[in-house]
């Protein structure tokens, strides 16, 4: 007769751990009844993670420093329906577990954060005087994950919204803002992955800062401004929006500038670069504040934005056609992604590579335009998977479409093609490749001016091209115009992934097409 399984855990408790040895028995000690503790050991030296599997803790290693990683890994071995994260410094108390979690188990709440105050004066340290510490560690767990792609990337927006809008309910203003601002995630699309999440963290930012007032404190203000820029994705912007983001962007970098704090500075520089997208032909502009965010970065290890800083002057030198340039900063951002937990880089990079190779297909004895297809359908499949649906929708149709316009090839004509949001552009390419020139001249009448993003020197070409080949000169002026400051650019190649090739090419055919009308 086989013995009865043991009952599932209540819950698994992930405690990073490094060199916890003298706290980890009294923690050990106070987990719940029925509840498993999950110890990843960071690389201890002292005997943690002997000294935990003695004391009946399950224990996995993780070798990648970092307080994020340890939790990836902690989550991943969990396999209860119910996963808290604690410390294992013996700051926090896990005994408390069952009343922080009861909203839970008892169906009241999916996502529940603890808030803790000292009882007495001093009776914390200076580092436990937070406002809310279980709350601003389950963001700094959101904010490591939005680092690792794929679902962790999905459920840290998601976690990330559920703590805003709990902080609002507690009606701490302090403590919403802090919240709001905490999740200081490098951002580098101009479009957002859930723009209607973005949407509601840009609205409980701009509640706050209100609520606040002007006399508010100067780094909440600065955080809360920040947060505002960065959200505020440029390409999902309407009406006075866009004026308004671009407000909170110099503000926030004001303030920061101000205050003479490093790392607030690299984040309102990063709402910077996303509100300079005003029109066409600002890739220098932009590598400035590259330039600008990776020195800071550098100075003051702060690595994710040293990514940042790297990845956005790739951006700038591809955009001008300096493949050398832009190849250097994909290097660097490679080695500096083996070393922090930022394992989407590679996928960036990776499509910038399919970009080289598609630029290089041109060139006497460069590789095919297969080659390039194929280096193209290798970039998509590793961002298929990736987590970042406002990057991925319709990039791979127009990185197909740039690659055939280099060769002066008509548009792809896969009905099975996503085009996303760039479809209203590449519509009358692709009717006039399928001979339904009427239809493609219907479609071209009724394309909008691009939205301000990274794709906006793409979608004016595209519209150059389709206005050239149906005859249409007054659209082909509206283009010229547009496009005049980009002149020393590459279209789409401001991305960092896709190139329709210089943009001097397409405003000499927009001008030729212009003057005979």
């Amino acid at each position: 007769m086989t013995s009865p399984l043991p009952p599932p855990p209540v819950a698994d408790v992930v405690l990073p751990c490094l060199d916890e040895s003298g706290a980890l028995p009294w923690v050990l000690g106070r987990i719940p009844p029925g509840w498993r503790a999950i110890v990843v050991d960071n690389g201890s030296r002292d005997g943690s993670a002997e000294l935990a599997r003695s004391l009946g803790a399950t224990v996995v290693e993780e070798p990648r420093r970092g307080f994020g990683a340890a939790c990836h890994t902690g989550l991943r071995a969990a396999t209860a329906d119910l996963v808290c994260f604690l410390d294992c410094d013996g700051s926090l108390d896990p005994a408390q577990l069952p009343r922080v979690v009861a909203p839970v188990l008892d169906g009241a709440a999916d996502l529940v954060l603890g808030r803790r105050r000292p009882a007495t004066a001093g009776a914390w340290p200076v580092h436990a005087r937070l406002a809310n510490a279980v709350l601003a560690r389950r963001l700094r767990l959101a904010r490591t994950l939005a680092l690792a792609g794929g679902d962790a990337l999905v459920h840290s927006r998601r976690d990330r919204l559920a703590a805003v809008q709990a902080a609002e309910r507690t009606g701490d203003l302090s403590l919403t803002a802090r919240i709001i601002g905490a999740y200081d995630v490098p951002a580098l699309w101009s479009r957002a992955d859930d723009p209607e999440q973005s949407r509601a963290v840009v609205a409980a930012a701009e509640r706050t800062i209100t609520a606040l007032g002007p006399d508010g404190p100067a780094d909440l203000s600065a955080r809360l401004l920040a947060t505002i820029a960065v959200e505020s994705r440029s390409a999902d912007l309407s009406g006075t929006e866009p004026g308004r983001a671009r407000q909170a962007a110099r503000r926030a970098e004001a303030l920061a500038r101000d205050l003479a704090d490093p790392a607030l500075l690299a984040f309102a520089l990063n709402g910077v670069f996303l509100q300079s997208f005003t029109r066409p032909g600002l890739a220098a502009v932009r590598d400035r504040t590259g330039a600008e965010i990776l020195d800071l970065a550098t100075r003051h290890a702060l690595p994710n934005f040293a990514v940042l800083g790297r990845l956005i002057r790739l951006q700038s030198a591809s955009a001008l056609g300096d493949l050398d340039t832009a190849t250097s900063h994909a290097e660097a951002a490679e080695q500096l992604a083996a070393t922090i937990e930022a394992p989407l880089v590679p996928v960036l990079t990776g499509w910038f590579r399919a970009r080289v190779t598609a630029a290089r297909s041109t060139e006497p004895g460069g590789p095919t335009a297969a080659t390039a297809a194929a280096h193209y359908r290798a970039a998509e499949n590793a961002l298929r998977t990736a987590g970042m649906p406002g990057l991925h929708r319709g990039l791979f149709p127009l990185a197909l479409l740039g690659l055939r316009l280099l060769h002066d090839r008509p548009a792809p004509t896969d009905p099975h093609l996503d085009w996303g949001p760039y479809r209203p552009w590449a519509r009358p390419l692709v009717l006039l490749a399928q001979d339904r020139t009427e239809e493609a001249r219907a479609a071209l009448a009724t394309v909008p001016e691009p939205p301000r993003d990274h794709m906006q020197e793409a979608m004016w070409c595209l519209t150059v091209r389709a206005a050239v080949r149906l005859g249409a000169p007054g659209i082909a002026a509206r283009a010229q115009a547009a496009l005049r400051d980009a002149c020393a650019e590459h279209a789409g190649a401001t991305s960092g992934m896709v190139t329709l090739g210089p943009v001097a090419r397409y405003l000499a055919e927009a001008e030729a097409c212009a003057g005979a009308g």
